[in-house]
């Protein structure tokens, strides 16, 4: 079962995803969504989904790195990352260099896909439920409800929020136990950093945290 599953979602047949097994090297391989023409708004968390559930199933028996690799792109395509990123530090972003920008937007990328990795890193029977309800929340944003069920444990609840763009869907935010905002999380934790030392400290803390997550085979 995944270490600490709250505390660490708190910390973004399977439709719309091909797993195949292939080696102990690379252990799954991934088929877009838009290729199996699903263009709801649930489909990039089937993708999400998919990808999570062959991670956990790789599990500790696979390296980090070869699970962040095979994470990395449907991290990028199921999230709209950028739009994350600036929700999650605030009205201070458009006065940050363009350089600053694009270290911290490199460094934030790596920091989500490895917290997916350490997050989802075993296997225990669960398994991922998408709810047919889809509220709008207005702005062209619908939220999309999911469970985590678990054997041993009752389930969590999952929400994502996702935004239209000209990608198709994509995931702004994700609530847990449909409120607790993980962009309000990290907003928080970047505020602190951001007022210790700017946006060079934002993209160190984020570095750190990546070498920990992944137990220093990425920083």
């Amino acid at each position: 079962m995944m270490r600490a599953d709250i505390r660490k979602i708190e910390r973004r047949a399977l439709l719309g995803l091909g797993i195949v097994a292939v080696s102990a090297s690379v252990p799954y391989r991934l088929v877009d969504a838009e290729t199996l023409g699903d263009p709801s708004p649930s489909a990039p968390i089937r993708e999400l989904d998919g990808a999570l559930l062959a991670a956990m199933k790789a599990g500790n028996r696979t390296s980090f790195e070869t699970r962040y690799h095979a994470l990395d792109p449907v991290i990028a395509r199921v999230f709209d990352l950028d739009a994350v990123l600036v929700a999650s530090v605030g009205l201070s972003w458009p006065g940050i260099p363009k350089a600053e920008k694009g270290q911290l937007s490199s460094a934030f990328r790596r920091y989500t896909v490895s917290s997916y990795v350490s997050n989802f890193d075993s296997y225990n029977g669960q398994s991922f439920e998408i709810l047919p309800s889809q509220p709008s929340i207005g702005n062209g944003e619908v939220v999309v409800e999911t469970r985590l069920l678990r054997t041993d444990a009752s389930p969590i609840k999952l929400s994502y929020v996702v935004r239209l763009s000209p990608a198709g869907w994509r995931v702004v935010d994700v609530l847990t136990d449909g409120s607790i905002s993980r962009v309000a999380v990290q907003r928080s934790d970047f505020r602190k950093l951001l007022a210790s030392g700017g946006v060079p400290a934002l993209t160190a803390g984020l570095g750190r945290k990546v070498a920990s997550l992944s137990g220093g085979m990425l920083g």
